[in-house]
């Protein structure tokens, strides 16, 4: 059975070794223009199928072929990029492997702000309970305080050469609580 990631460096980083922890905000670089959603409704409805689509991506990475890290970097810009590029090529220069699937689970919709290139928020509740992270001899690493049910915050920004029309540009932990 070949070794899966979560989700990428956010949720590995935040959720596997330390804990959700808010991230200062760090400005995106400029999409590639896209057309408006013509609704709030079609707004979150592309953001929710953005993040599905990274959650399935992310649980097809195998940490020893850093070509399957590709399909997670195609739906992300801004600091998501650059947190998972650091994460994934940190953990498979350490011969880490990562056992499990994340689970998608409540999805809360947070904002939409159509005034600035239609950015999208989510409040997302991530089932890692079924996933352990282990070093090169097979240690776990993964904290045994870590919850079950990670909060996190997903914010989107439009880029036309997404097929949902979004791409993931920042994951942060929320301050919205997971029922669970």
């Amino acid at each position: 059975m070949s070794p899966r990631v979560i989700v990428a460096t956010a949720v590995l980083v935040l959720a596997v070794l330390t804990g959700c922890a808010p991230r200062p905000p760090h400005p995106a670089p400029s999409p590639t223009p896209s057309p408006r959603f013509t609704s709030e409704a079609d707004g979150y409805t592309a953001a929710e199928a953005t993040y599905r689509a990274y959650v399935d991506a992310s649980n097809q990475v195998e940490l020893v072929s850093p070509a399957t890290f590709e399909p997670v970097y195609k739906l992300e810009v801004g600091d998501a990029l650059d947190a998972d590029k650091k994460s994934l090529t940190h953990m498979y220069s350490e011969g880490w492997t990562l056992d499990g699937d994340t689970k998608p689970g409540s999805i809360v919709r947070r904002s939409f702000t159509p005034e600035h290139e239609a950015v999208v928020a989510l409040d997302v509740c991530m089932d890692i309970s079924g996933v352990n992270l282990l070093d090169k001899s097979g240690h776990s690493l993964v904290r045994p305080e870590r919850p079950d049910l990670q909060p996190l915050t997903f914010t989107f920004i439009p880029d036309s050469t997404s097929a949902t029309g979004l791409l993931v540009s920042s994951i942060s932990g929320s301050s919205t609580p997971c029922e669970g």
